[in-house]
């Protein structure tokens, strides 16, 4: 017979106010569409604004849904742009080396180098006992050298890439882009493993408290790995999807996409402390990041000020977090008083 585990009145505040800081990013997006779109119609309402609206965030989607499940174990990804930019240089030189490689080949391809730089990650944090922010910045700087060697001054370009396989970057099925429909599926599988499955509830409660689940009897060590494989294999997946989007693939493709990785995920509500947060909430920060970014041009408002506002975003959600912890540890002390 299995006892149901009693959900408590604070549990319950908690998870209302995860869904709280999702709708409130969701709201923050609808704003800023809406006033984009009235100061200028095609934004939204044209074939080329609603298919950008849905395109241009789905790559950071896919970056962002990794990024959230390491933040979620109290730790943090730095190099999933130079992972990206590995991936992407080698789906093009498949191409270029083996012609009439099957695309289904090529995708594996990249999504097993990513989950094996990863791996490399997640086995130095986990096992040599470094904090992630200093292995994944070393990798960030060893995996780029790696490209830029392997790269020199070459190039991969479009015409060196079959048309079927950039189909899946700029083609349409039922007037939604193909891109975006994959990074709904993913962040759709994500969500459910993480809300549905032992591993990803223990994913939590190692980002909650990683000395009590290693009390508990959590598999600690083998959960962290895991995180960063998965963030290995989507930021694989994204640098694929990067080389059938943009086309031309240098050693600077990815450059940067680790910080707004990190970034969406905290204003979509994963706090950087771990234990707190969704899937969910990191794909609507890449939206939302990458809508201001289009957005704010339009509204005429200078590129100074479009760098503020994302900074002022990411701090906002930094200092929320802080501000909500404080108040959840006082309502569990009194509580703790009153009983």
């Amino acid at each position: 017979m299995t006892t149901a585990i009693p959900v408590s009145a604070l549990t319950k505040r908690i998870s209302g106010l995860g869904r709280a800081r999702e709708f409130g990013i969701l709201l923050a997006l609808v704003l800023v569409v809406t006033a984009a779109t009235l100061n200028n119609p095609k934004f939204l309402f044209s074939a080329d604004g609603w298919r950008d609206l849905l395109l241009t965030p789905s790559i950071l989607v896919l970056v962002a849904v990794g990024q959230a499940i390491v933040l979620i174990t109290r730790n943090v990804d730095l190099s999933v742009g130079s992972v990206m930019g590995l991936t992407a240089y080698l789906t093009g030189r498949l191409f270029i080396d083996i012609p009439g490689i099957p695309i289904v080949l090529v995708v594996v391809a990249a999504v097993v180098l990513g989950a094996l730089l990863g791996l490399i990650n997640g086995a130095l944090v986990a096992y040599a006992k470094v904090p992630a922010m200093v292995i994944t910045l070393g990798t960030l700087y060893a995996y780029r050298g790696i490209n830029v060697l392997w790269t020199g001054s070459d190039r991969v370009n479009a015409s060196d890439m079959p048309r079927d396989f950039l189909a899946l970057g700029t083609g349409q099925l039922l007037g939604i882009p193909v891109l975006a429909i994959v990074a709904v599926l993913v962040l759709a599988v994500a969500a459910w493993y993480m809300r549905n499955t032992r591993g990803g509830r223990e994913f939590y409660a190692i980002g909650s408290d990683p000395a009590a689940a290693e009390l508990y009897g959590l598999q600690v060590t083998r959960r962290v790995l895991t995180a960063f494989v998965l963030s290995g294999a989507l930021a694989g997946l994204a640098g694929l999807f990067y080389a059938a989007r943009y086309g031309t693939i240098n050693s600077q493709a990815g450059a940067g996409w680790e910080l707004d990785a990190v970034g969406a995920a905290v204003i979509g509500g994963v706090a950087i402390t771990g234990g707190i947060g969704s899937v969910w909430g990191a794909a609507i920060g890449a939206v939302l990041l990458l809508t201001i970014n289009r957005a704010l041009p339009i509204l005429g408002i200078p590129d100074f000020w479009q760098r503020a506002v994302v900074g002022l975003l990411i701090i906002g959600a930094i200092v929320l977090d802080r501000v909500l912890a404080v108040r959840q540890r006082r309502r569990l002390i009194e509580a703790r008083d009153e009983s």
